[in-house]
């Protein structure tokens, strides 16, 4: 990283649009958060496009919130919640108010390391999808420490998915997916569901409303420290497959 992009990216406001917004939510993460934002931040420096970082608390009780807001970075925006809304309504806030041309949701645990953006990117601009969605399951993915539990949780979760709902991807949850701004901006603020199956209603959405959406294979490492339970999980996802089914029966999409 040149130290000398990094020093103007920390603390010269953009004066422009910029290109890209990468939003990420956090609950609790004072001991993931600042390594992740030093990764992002030593990689998106040396692209030479506008961008800005924006972290969507969920209401974190520890030190979350102060430890990024004593980073003084100027193009990064704490979004503070005062109380625990869920992961969805983490990111529906920070895609709402990103103002970038690309915007990437990325989780906090930095399991998909940064450069990946870079084949997203490729899928959007050059060809011509709407949504690129990173995916440890397409060809080529290389996915490193995935415990046996969550192996089977997404293998069995994604092969209703597939059959029930009809969505072509593969992998709904892997939290690194890029949208164009409008697309993001049309489908979050259609969003119903705040909890860990907010993906899987936004794409639901993305197919029902035409965008076209490219699956990307990533690289996808099992960081410690995962605040994901397969078991209850698993559940909520259930449930969750059954309440878009009924809200789109109900007609509640229809404004989308």
């Amino acid at each position: 990283m040149s130290y000398q992009a990094y020093e103007h990216w920390k603390t010269t406001p953009l004066t422009s649009q910029p290109e890209i917004s990468i939003v990420i939510p956090a609950y609790n993460e004072e001991e993931r958060i600042v390594p992740t934002i030093g990764a992002i931040a030593a990689y998106m420096v040396e692209l030479d496009t506008p961008w800005e970082l924006i972290i969507a608390d969920d209401g974190s009780t520890d030190s979350t919130v102060h430890l990024c807001e004593a980073l003084g970075l100027v193009n990064m925006h704490v979004l503070v919640a005062e109380q625990n809304g869920g992961k969805g309504r983490a990111v529906q806030r920070g895609m709402l108010a990103a103002k970038g041309n690309y915007l990437l949701f990325s989780d906090a645990d930095n399991s998909t390391p940064i450069q990946e953006i870079s084949r997203l990117l490729e899928k959007i601009k050059n060809d011509g999808f709407d949504i690129a969605v990173g995916s440890r399951a397409a060809e080529g993915a290389e996915v490193e420490n995935k415990s046996l539990s969550r192996q089977l949780f997404s293998n069995g979760l994604n092969t209703i998915v597939r059959n029930v709902f009809r969505i072509k991807v593969h992998d709904t949850q892997c939290g690194f997916k890029l949208y164009k701004r409008d697309v993001a901006r049309r489908l979050h603020t259609a969003q119903t569901l705040m909890g860990f199956s907010f993906d899987l209603e936004i794409l639901y959405l993305a197919y029902k409303l035409g965008y076209k959406v490219a699956e990307v294979p990533v690289q996808w490492f099992d960081a410690p420290g995962s605040k994901v339970d397969p078991i209850k999980e698993a559940q909520r996802f259930l449930r969750d497959l059954v309440k878009i089914k009924i809200n789109d029966m109900q007609g509640d999409y229809a404004n989308a």
